[in-house]
């Protein structure tokens, strides 16, 4: 039997509805969702875009084989719809989209988990959209019909698909990547928003992630415990809190002096607060910053993360039961290392799934499980919340009811009217940074815990800030002090101050970088051991100012260090804009 049968219809009479009732049928399991991320606000448009591409491929097989169109639509589109209920399923219930994220989620909750989630997030009208879903999926089908082309014709066409979507986009990654494997990881980046490549490239990337996690964890296992470790409050109750902002500059905080009225919550609980006023992050990256930030490492010895325990094995080691509470991503190539700090604590929660940063994803999530452990029975408690604070895009930040900034007033005039939305859109994510940190604060509070919450940011961001308002976000390699400055504050219950020193009065304006936090956090917390430096606590009596170093450690010219205070204000060109987080090599 022919597979291929030649059309006796000219070009001018080729089925062009056909073929676009073909291309419909496939663009509709993976454009349905992308349409309602599109609508909702959630993300960008990138994701609409490549699903439309993508779906195209599947016009390839059924041009070649017309006679089999309706056999193999159904095939593939079983496949999809699967693929695309799931996808679906997952924006309705928590209007994000779904990623490698959610399989880590998947495979990390048990079956009672499972349940609860369902029975939490159940609705009915979820059920009639699935119908709907279907009926529309079925209805389609039922008009695609055979496209006939010259054999010749089919082939070329459909060779031409498939370079098109396929050949051309790879070879173009290939040639401006440095390695095979960077250029695969930017293709499958491409194709991701479209079924089944969603499911496909979540799985391969949960698989790879978890690898390396598991290889961090097994040599985080090899790690020796401290010596001679000694706790104050050792056999007493103390809940301990640290909450770890993301990339909010303390420059444009009220709370700091910004004339803009972006914190005023944390205004208001300013006497109940110790707000250190001179504390920088050694990097401007998340990762860089805080595999010193948590651990031993620093500007002089970078690689000590890998080889001293982080602050939650510290903590545990202490006799401390630990949370982690995380509104970043999962598991994404970038994040492996945050989720390896998580997966050191007891217990976890993940709250962002989102397959891009650069979507809708609001940090209120983290108060309910806040709380949640706050009222755990657990006499020793250490939480970490790990927000997404102020990070782009800042529209994504915050909801509606907190777009107050929306004009000029208290703008710099160097500012320019393209910019002002951006601009604006930074001081109103830091105006709902400031109502999620102060409810932390007020939530712990009201327990009437024993101990302390300290917060900080991983790294600050410069939104047309420095001279010459031209620069927008971070680059090591051309830094400003927007970048690196930070919030840096501690609020302590009355029954820990009956009990301890909390003055700190003469320490707010010590200079400081973030990448001690470990010997202030254990000198806060009444911990001692031998690898303890008082010299590096922020709040001890042998504090030694020491230069507060910024800069990439692992390169080796000279200078890749500096000091902070060299920085010095100058005009950028609107080529330094950087757009996104780019870490250096």
């Amino acid at each position: 039997m022919a597979m291929f049968e030649r059309s006796t219809k000219s070009a001018k009479s080729f089925d062009w509805a056909g073929l676009g009732w073909l291309f419909l049928f496939f663009w509709y399991f993976s454009g349905i969702t992308q349409l309602l991320i599109q609508l909702s606000g959630t993300s960008g448009f990138s994701g609409f875009r490549q699903a439309f591409f993508m779906s195209a491929i599947w016009l390839a097989p059924l041009l070649v084989f017309p006679r089999r169109t309706r056999l193999l639509a159904a095939l593939i589109g079983v496949v999809l719809w699967a693929c695309s209920m799931a996808s679906l399923g997952y924006f309705f219930i928590y209007q994000q989209e779904f990623s490698q994220s959610v399989i880590f989620i998947m495979f990390e909750s048990n079956i009672s988990e499972a349940g609860e989630y369902a029975t939490q997030y159940f609705a009915w009208w979820i059920v009639l959209a699935f119908i709907a879903h279907t009926a529309v999926a079925v209805f389609l089908w039922t008009r695609v019909r055979p496209v006939y082309l010259p054999r010749g014709q089919a082939m070329l066409a459909a060779t031409a698909i498939l370079v098109g979507v396929i050949g051309y986009p790879l070879v173009k990654q290939i040639a401006r990547s440095d390695t095979l494997d960077d250029a695969i990881d930017r293709f499958e980046s491409r194709i991701e928003p479209a079924v089944p490549w969603q499911m496909i490239v979540a799985y391969r990337r949960y698989t790879e992630q978890l690898d390396n996690m598991q290889g961090m964890l097994d040599s985080a296992s090899q790690i020796p415990p401290l010596t001679n470790l000694k706790d104050s409050m050792a056999g007493q109750p103390s809940t301990l809190v640290l909450v770890i902002g993301e990339s909010t500059n303390r420059q444009r905080m009220s709370l700091y002096g910004y004339p803009r009225n972006t914190t005023p919550e944390l205004d208001k609980l300013r006497d109940q607060l110790a707000v250190f006023d001179n504390v920088i992050t050694p990097r401007p990256y998340t990762i860089e910053a805080l595999q010193q930030v948590l651990t031993f490492a620093d500007e002089e010895n970078p690689d000590l993360y890998l080889k001293t325990p982080s602050i939650v094995s510290v903590m545990k080691q202490a006799g401390y039961k630990t949370y982690w509470i995380t509104n970043q991503q999962t598991m994404t190539k970038r994040n492996t290392m945050l989720t390896t700090f998580s997966e050191q604590a007891d217990e976890q929660v993940y709250l962002n799934n989102n397959r891009n940063q650069n979507a809708r994803q609001y940090d209120g999530d983290v108060l309910a499980p806040f709380s949640k452990a706050l009222a755990d029975p657990a006499e020793r408690k250490f939480i970490v919340v790990h927000l997404l604070g102020t990070h782009m895009s800042y529209q994504y930040r915050y909801p509606p009811t907190f777009d107050k900034f929306t004009d000029r007033q208290g703008v710099p005039a160097g500012v320019s009217d393209a910019q002002l939305p951006t601009y604006n859109s930074y001081d109103n994510a830091v105006l709902y940074n400031d109502f999620v940190v102060s409810s932390l604060i007020k939530d712990y509070a009201k327990t009437d815990p024993n101990g302390f919450l300290l917060y900080l940011s991983d790294h600050g961001e410069d939104v047309f800030d420095s001279t010459g308002h031209d620069t927008l976000g971070r680059n090591e390699s051309k830094p400003t002090a927007p970048m690196y400055t930070i919030p840096f504050m501690a609020y302590a219950s009355p029954k820990w101050r009956e009990s301890h020193d909390w003055s700190f009065a003469g320490d707010l304006q010590r200079p400081y970088s973030s990448s001690q936090l470990i010997h202030t956090w254990a000198d806060l917390a009444g911990l001692s051991f031998n690898e303890l430096d008082r010299t590096k606590s922020l709040v001890s009596d042998s504090f030694t100012p020491r230069p507060q170093m910024i800069g990439n450690p692992y390169l080796r010219q000279q200078k890749a260090l500096i000091d902070f205070s060299l920085i010095k204000p100058k005009k950028v060109s609107a080529t330094d804009v950087v757009l996104q987080e780019k870490p250096a090599p």
